[in-house]
């Protein structure tokens, strides 16, 4: 994956997801719609076949800190599913 920073400023950033699809950019949207300081956190795939998604976030608070914070969770969330998998197929 490779992440293309298109704008930035303290509360905005806009960039492109290179290498990842639909699946990558709903879950972070989605962990990204669980803080209540977003206003904006969506994506768009002009091509599904050979673009790449451009993702835009608006927060009440300083973006890149609210996406490290959303991604950190997804890690967790991550984690948490794959020990509870191991476990269930002993």
């Amino acid at each position: 994956m490779e992440i293309q920073v298109l704008e930035k400023e303290k509360n905005k950033i806009r960039f492109k997801v290179v290498g990842e699809d639909d699946t990558f950019c709903n879950i972070l949207k989605k962990e990204l719609w669980s803080d209540e300081d977003t206003e904006i956190a969506a994506y768009r795939t002009e091509h599904s076949l050979i673009d790449s998604p451009v993702f835009v976030f608006h927060s009440k608070k300083d973006a890149i800190k609210a996406l490290n914070e959303a991604v950190d969770s997804v890690r967790k969330k991550n984690k948490a599913f794959l020990d509870k998998f191991k476990e269930a197929v002993k």
